[in-house]
């Protein structure tokens, strides 16, 4: 073999490397150009927002909801359930169904400030496109799979993301471009390593879709007493099978799921309306004071009135740079 058919392939994945970089480079000055300060910033384009940390802070929790979340600097840390998941600007992060989280930037400093974008979408969009794509699309798996993911970012996908965040630099083009844009993108990832998960969501009978239909009833009814029959109803599932497939979607029961969703609606109460605990506690659907203040303490570290203070004196990371 030649020198220069050994050579070749090195100096491709060497300009291959180069070009990500510059990429990332480019989609980092869009962001700042657009989001110049500390915070979470909508855009003209529907559901895409531009988020930008300058430091490393306490978790944040709420519940994320479907989207694609990609880095241009930085690094975060999103727990669901007792699982871990870390990404940067060479992984992106998928939800697929609404989850209760707490993310934590790791990687942010004034100068180098952690600089994402968050991307959310509908199964209906999933749905359309997976319609047209005939045998081009991912296989479908039996079951329920859990709702998060990450994976490597590939250049058509980094490419993609870059051209919809530059359009914000040109407003006219927004409404014709970045519709066919986005769809690329989704495009990209259903036929990416996370293309079957999303695919399960997305398709009307599948299980993971009657596990987004027993969430949406859960997020409904999160203050009332938990009635797994009503659910499994909602979610034409079997109580067994309601059971297993919603913890393996959301790594949590429907009882834990519910428990955080009280406890962040109890939160905001208490930052937002000035209640005191009890009150707070009983407005969210908790009967006992005590209990309340200890599943609260468990999960935010604190108990619910220090806490509370602590957010709004600003002390606690209360940006919202997850997906609620």
């Amino acid at each position: 073999m030649s020198s220069n058919n050994v050579t070749r392939p090195c100096l491709q994945r060497r300009d291959t490397a180069v070009e990500a970089v510059l990429r990332r480079a480019e989609l980092a000055a869009c962001i700042e150009r657009h989001a110049p300060r500390e915070g979470v910033f909508s855009t003209p384009i529907p559901r895409l927002s531009l988020i930008r940390v300058h430091r490393m802070d306490r978790p944040v929790h709420a519940v994320h909801e479907p989207a694609l979340c990609l880095l241009a600097q930085g690094s975060k840390r999103v727990l669901l359930g007792g699982e871990a998941y870390v990404y940067d600007p060479a992984t992106y992060l998928v939800v697929s169904q609404p989850l209760p989280v707490s993310g934590q930037v790791m990687d942010a400093t004034p100068e180098l400030p952690y600089l994402a974008i968050r991307l959310q979408y509908d199964t209906q969009e999933l749905a359309s496109l997976l319609s047209g794509m005939g045998r081009q699309g991912p296989s479908i798996v039996q079951g329920a799979s859990r709702g998060m993911m990450t994976a490597d970012v590939t250049a058509p996908l980094l490419d993609a993301v870059l051209r919809l965040v530059r359009l914000l630099d040109s407003p006219q083009d927004i409404e014709p471009l970045a519709p066919p844009t986005i769809r690329e993108i989704l495009y990209r990832l259903l036929t990416g390593p996370c293309g079957h998960r999303l695919a399960q969501g997305a398709l009307a009978d599948s299980t993971s879709h009657r596990v987004s239909r027993a969430i949406d009833w859960l997020r409904d009814h999160y203050r009332e007493p938990l009635a797994l029959d009503r659910m499994a109803e909602a979610a034409h599932l079997g109580l067994s099978a309601l059971r297993t497939h919603f913890k393996s979607a959301t790594a949590m029961s429907p009882l834990q799921y519910q428990q955080h969703l009280r406890l962040q609606a109890a939160r905001r109460l208490l930052v937002t309306g000035r209640l005191d605990p009890a009150s707070a506690g009983r407005q969210v659907g908790y009967a006992s004071a005590s209990r309340f203040s200890r599943d609260y303490a468990r999960i935010f570290g604190a108990a619910p009135a220090k806490d509370a203070a602590r957010c709004r004196q600003g002390l606690h990371g209360a940006l919202p740079h997850l997906g609620e």
